[in-house]
């Protein structure tokens, strides 16, 4: 079992280190620890395993280093920056691992790209050796590419003539869209097995700037300096402690603190239900909750939801249909949202809100059928409603179960709702959801804070459906039945083809374009075949490919 639960004292692909306001990323990859048997992680390559211990470590800078204004990406081998994704970890993997290898790994370059335009903690990468597929995929989502000049440092993109696969992790997005490479340029690029260094490739855009190898270490520190002393970020004091998430695992049931998902293993779903803090904030102040710190009800809540989407994605790979519940009091989550968005200039606050951001896109993203469930006792308010517009449908109780005396469930948006949370494609789930009619967006707006039952959730277009506690049960049930029925294949190009209305920015390019043409290719025996370039490689054997374009 994958487990992405992780700390620096563990690491053993990543050493962090500080110095005043700059912190160093060093990649050091131990070859014998691999996620899997069968493989040597040599020359800086990488697996899954490398790839969790750099996601923890950008968290940790946001949270526990609020301070640090510049981050350092450079390698501990002096001979080789990165040479990207293991190639033989790659063909041995099964079609599922690879696909979902490379969304995680897509979207812990998110996550940097993210901390940097919104948390202001700029990446800067120092390449010396070479950074080759993955490793140059790495070093384009920093802020500013330096490069020895040195004969040996060089940046390429060879996944095509060498393996008959793509760049999996947005390098062939950002050479275009984000570094502005010429197309016919981009094209020689991405077919050229012993990539560009020097010069030439700063007049190609490919990296900021070439140093000679003598003056590079020197260089690079003057930069890292000269970055952080014209950055705006605020000098933070502080940060607070990432503690490790407690997690019980059983055949059928995995418990946090505040998130529970339960397991039908014949029936193929899950239910991932979200609790609620018993009491509410009761008079905290800033300094208080800051003090609070990964126990804060709502930081706490959404890293655990964090951990759990990704269990799911790579433990349980049968589950094909997730159900979202929530249980609680309404007004209690409404008080801890209100509170992080008015006090969203304050760091603790505002990382919080970005973490929220980041993990309902993890769900947006996530290649299931999701469904919420709206019932007595629920408590989809502020970022818990965001979860109702991230799913594919909705199903609200109407009146109330026989025996339970609550009252009817009720929903509630906040200001959060409308600009806090936007999606990959830029814009919020509600403006997505109502592409065609944006009037709706502004009838939401008027209700912001009320508690909205069935009726006037289902008048404002917020819901799939209104149900009965009569035809509760069987309505989900042939929901249920009808999902597990239909291909998975076709289920996730339809879903993920209907999720992203609206605008296109790299981030829906590369999920929605690059991630479904590498799912594709993967899949083809010219790359995975028995005479496939991922077999092969290594062998001395060219691959035989079939040449029909279809």
């Amino acid at each position: 079992m994958i487990d992405f639960r992780t700390s620096p004292a563990a690491y053993k692909h990543w050493k962090l280190s500080f110095d005043d306001s700059i912190a160093t990323l060093e990649m050091d990859v131990n070859p014998d620890c691999g996620l899997f048997d069968g493989y040597e992680l040599k020359l800086n390559s990488y697996d899954l395993s490398v790839d969790i211990e750099l996601y923890d470590a950008v968290q940790r800078l946001r949270f526990e280093h609020p301070g640090v204004k510049t981050v350092i990406l450079k390698s501990a081998n002096p001979k080789v920056f990165s040479a990207g994704a293991n190639i033989r970890m790659l063909g041995a993997a099964s079609h599922a691992h690879k696909v979902n290898f490379c969304k995680f790994t897509n979207e812990t370059r998110n996550a940097i790209e993210d901390a940097s335009h919104f948390s202001h903690q700029r990446y800067l990468c120092a390449i010396r050796g070479t950074a080759a597929g993955g490793g140059y995929e790495l070093a384009l989502a920093a802020d500013y590419i330096m490069m020895a000049d040195d004969g040996n440092s060089s940046v390429s993109l060879p996944e095509v003539p060498m393996l008959a696969v793509l760049p999996g992790t947005g390098g062939l997005t950002r050479i275009v869209d984000k570094r502005k490479v010429r197309r016919d340029r981009a094209d020689i690029f991405c077919t050229l097995e012993e990539g560009i260094g020097g010069q030439k490739a700063v007049a190609w855009r490919l990296v900021d700037e070439v140093i000679p190898g003598s003056k590079f270490d020197e260089a690079v520190q003057l930069k890292a300096k000269e970055m952080s002393l014209k950055s705006d970020q605020p000098n933070a004091a502080g940060g607070v402690l990432l503690a490790p998430i407690d997690k019980n695992i059983s055949e059928a049931l995995v418990l946090y603190d505040f998130v529970k998902i339960e397991i039908e293993r014949e029936k193929k779903f899950a239910t991932i239900t979200i609790n609620a803090p018993y009491t509410d904030l009761a008079g905290l102040t800033l300094e208080e909750a800051e003090s609070e710190g990964a126990e804060f009800w709502p930081l706490a809540c959404c890293r655990q939801l964090d951990d759990a989407i990704l269990h799911l994605r790579l433990n349980e790979l049968d589950l094909g249909t997730l159900i979202f519940k929530t249980e609680g009091d309404l007004s209690i989550v409404g008080t801890f949202d209100d509170f992080v968005f008015r006090n969203q200039k304050h760091w603790f606050m505002h990382e919080i809100l970005l973490y929220w951001r980041r993990t309902l896109k993890r769900l947006d993203l996530t290649s299931r059928t999701t469904i919420a469930c709206i019932e007595q006792g629920s408590c989809f308010a502020g970022f818990l409603a965001e979860i109702l517009f991230s799913v594919d449908r909705s199903y609200m109780l109407e009146d109330q179960f026989d025996g339970d005396n609550r009252p009817p469930p009720s929903l509630r948006l906040s200001s959060t709702n409308f600009g806090s949370y936007a999606m990959s494609n830029g814009i919020t789930r509600l403006e997505t959801r109502f592409l065609g009619e944006l009037e709706s967006v502004s009838a939401c707006q008027k209700v912001i804070g009320q508690a909205l039952e069935a009726s006037k959730a289902d008048e404002l277009h917020l819901i799939t459906y209104v149900l009965d506690s009569l035809d509760w049960d069987d309505e989900l049930r042939l929901f249920l039945e009808e999902r597990a029925s239909f291909s998975p294949d076709s289920l996730t190009g339809m879903e993920a083809n209907l999720r992203f209305a609206g605008p296109e920015t790299m981030e829906t390019k590369i999920f929605g374009r690059l991630t479904a043409w590498q799912n594709w290719i993967f899949q083809r025996p010219n790359a995975v075949g028995e005479k496939g370039a991922l077999q092969l490689y290594g062998t001395g054997i060219r691959a035989n490919y079939d040449k029909e374009r279809v």
